[in-house]
């Protein structure tokens, strides 16, 4: 199984499809997604060896240009980040329910990671762009306080960019609001 994740997101379309084919082209890397996002944004989310992420994210930043909003590479992603991408999990129990939200899709993802490491959580969706205006969320799930503490990790990460919207710990959430967020 490949632990490294890296990511590129751009503000132009056309510049996105581009470096995404350059990046592929640059190192042997499999694409989790390449896409266009709200608004007009694109993004190209690929993993593999570290090695290889490293070269195909140091490829696209370059191919990108004056269109780069952000990028990363994390060489030991959490291995729940991956299923919380295509918002394929589903709560074991119902705990109390942690929220992060960011203008920046990568700085989310990059975010969702550090909460998954600090704390005993199981990661829900982690949403990207689409219908959000570009903007990103993270929701997860836990006891109490782990749930704090992994959304006080999150947070910290979020915040050295400075892209933070906001974050929310529900402790008790209503079994309805469950039934709508799945």
């Amino acid at each position: 199984m490949y632990r490294a994740i890296g990511m590129i997101e751009l503000t132009s379309v056309a510049r996105g499809i581009y470096t995404a084919d350059q990046m592929l082209k640059t190192a042997f890397v499999d694409v989790v997604s390449a896409t266009s996002v709200c608004p007009g944004k694109y993004i190209t989310i690929i993993h593999g060896d570290v090695s290889a992420v490293e070269s195909s994210v140091s490829a696209g930043v370059a191919n990108a240009g004056e269109y780069l909003l952000d990028s990363f590479v994390l060489p030991n992603v959490h291995p729940g980040v991956f299923p919380a991408l295509t918002a394929t999990t589903m709560p074991e129990g119902a705990g109390a329910l942690g929220i992060m939200e960011s203008f920046s899709m990568a700085s989310m993802i990059t975010a969702a990671d550090a909460a998954l490491k600090a704390a005993d959580i199981q990661a829900l969706e982690l949403r990207l762009g689409r219908g959000l205006g570009g903007k990103a969320y993270f929701t997860f799930t836990g006891d109490v306080a782990a749930v704090e503490a992994g959304l006080e990790a999150g947070k910290a990460v979020a915040l050295e960019k400075g892209l933070l919207v906001d974050t929310e710990v529900i402790p008790s959430p209503s079994d309805r609001l469950w039934a709508s967020l799945f």
